[in-house]
């Protein structure tokens, strides 16, 4: 899907912007392992972690890593395992306990580590796809730098992405499918469609890449380090 293609995009980028230390990185809420597989590029040992064992067992046959379940509130690795934790869209899940979850990233991250993290932006903008994938919070840019900087990371970096499509997100989640009974956004598109949303991300990606800041966006993506 699209929007996923775009996404995982994003979060090698900020790899490549904070390079973390040599060593294995982790994926936090790995799912089927679709960032995994990409990140199988950078050269490193790889690591998935799902609360859901089949989606686990699927990232590990998808990327090639070793893929476990478990919880992201109680990790279980040994302290400073990882030179780099992504987590995409995991602390707004309504199971999971932000301050918990982000207090287990900072101990299995090494000192120098990079912390990767997505997540959806404005609580306004809460809906039915919100309640089909389980979310329960949604953030804004400075809400959520400060709450990786009271988990005690530091060089905090959040900035909003899929900016350009956040008009569209705000007609089809609060006009189009307003409704409780809504389906999630996250279902097969159009070869077309799916094409063109992907085109306008990678447009947007394009610019911030050479420097252009977006004041909002329907996502935020954080980058921190470990102290």
């Amino acid at each position: 899907m699209w929007w996923y293609r775009a996404l995982h995009a994003r979060v090698l980028d900020a790899l490549a912007r904070r390079p973390p230390p040599p060593g294995a990185l982790l994926d936090a809420g790995c799912g089927t392992g679709g960032l995994l597989r990409r990140m199988a590029a950078l050269g490193r040992p790889l690591v998935g972690l799902d609360f859901n064992p089949a989606a686990a067992a699927r990232a590990a046959a998808k990327s090639g890593a070793v893929a476990a379940a478990g919880d992201a509130n109680s990790l279980p690795f040994a302290d400073g395992t990882f030179a780099a934790v992504t987590s995409c869209d995991v602390l707004c899940h309504r199971a999971v306990d932000p301050p918990a979850a982000l207090a287990e990233f900072r101990r299995v991250l090494t000192p120098g580590g990079t912390l990767v993290i997505s997540l959806p932006a404005y609580q306004w903008l809460h809906s039915a796809h919100d309640a089909r994938v389980h979310n329960d919070r949604r953030f804004t840019a400075a809400g959520a730098r400060a709450l990786l900087a009271a988990a005690g990371f530091g060089g905090v970096e959040a900035r909003y992405w899929n900016a350009l499509l956040l008009p569209l997100m705000v007609v089809q989640r609060k006009v189009l499918r307003s409704d409780a009974g809504a389906r999630s956004d996250v279902v097969p598109f159009p070869a077309w469609l799916d094409a063109a949303l992907h085109a306008v991300t990678a447009a947007e990606r394009g610019a911030a890449r050479l420097g252009l800041r977006y004041p909002a966006g329907g996502s935020i993506l954080l980058a921190a380090t470990r102290p």
